[in-house]
């Protein structure tokens, strides 16, 4: 994960927490993993259309 260690991580995690709540914290990370899957999507999709035009 970058430069981040285990406290770090620990720390923001309890920040989330705090300001979201337990209950909307799934809700928040199934939106991130959405967001996260539509970005390598649509970046596959530019890739191969560069690719394509290219050839």
């Amino acid at each position: 994960m970058g430069n981040l260690g285990i406290t770090e991580i620990l720390l923001i995690g309890v920040c989330l927490l705090i300001f979201f709540g337990p209950s909307k914290l799934p809700e928040l990370g199934k939106s991130l993993g959405k967001g996260i899957q539509e970005f390598k999507k649509a970046s596959k999709e530019l890739t191969s259309t560069v690719t394509d035009e290219k050839a």
